[in-house]
């Protein structure tokens, strides 16, 4: 499992052109799974994602997580995180796991999410128009 976290101000996702998801600050989550993802691996990203402390406290270090700072959660599904262009210029997807098996492990990662904060998201499979304003710029990759 990757999760990219970036740390946002307004971010938004359109399907079809259509707002599906929107939050004024907090993280965008981009996500994807491989084969081995299960509860267990959810559980534990869900906690560091929450607990990951990469908002300012009142001296402008980057000590306050999400929790303490506030905001929402803006998750994207994202298969492209398991991008390997080793064999060339042009990637292969073969480490992502399928759609059908990503699809409800990407279900239940928001389910856990919400359970501490607001979560907004995209569509599965859908082509999407995200925007965001990546603030520091703070973008950080965890894998599990």
């Amino acid at each position: 499992m990757k999760v990219l976290v970036q740390r946002s101000g307004k971010a938004k996702v359109l399907v079809n052109g259509n707002l599906s998801g929107e939050i004024d600050k907090g993280l965008v989550l981009l996500v994807g799974f491989c084969e081995g993802d299960n509860l267990e691996k959810i559980e534990y990203m869900v906690k560091k994602v929450v607990n990951l402390r990469i908002f300012p406290d009142e001296f402008g270090v980057m000590n306050k997580s999400i929790l303490d700072y506030g905001g929402d959660i803006l998750s994207v599904s994202q298969f492209t995180l398991y991008a390997d262009t080793k064999k060339g210029n042009r990637p292969s997807y073969k480490d992502a796991l399928a759609g059908e098996f990503s699809e409800e492990l990407y279900l239940l990662f928001n389910k856990k999410l919400s359970e501490y904060v607001k979560v907004e998201s995209g569509k599965f499979g859908s082509d999407m128009e995200v925007s965001l304003t990546n603030i520091g710029p703070t973008t950080i990759l965890l894998e599990r």
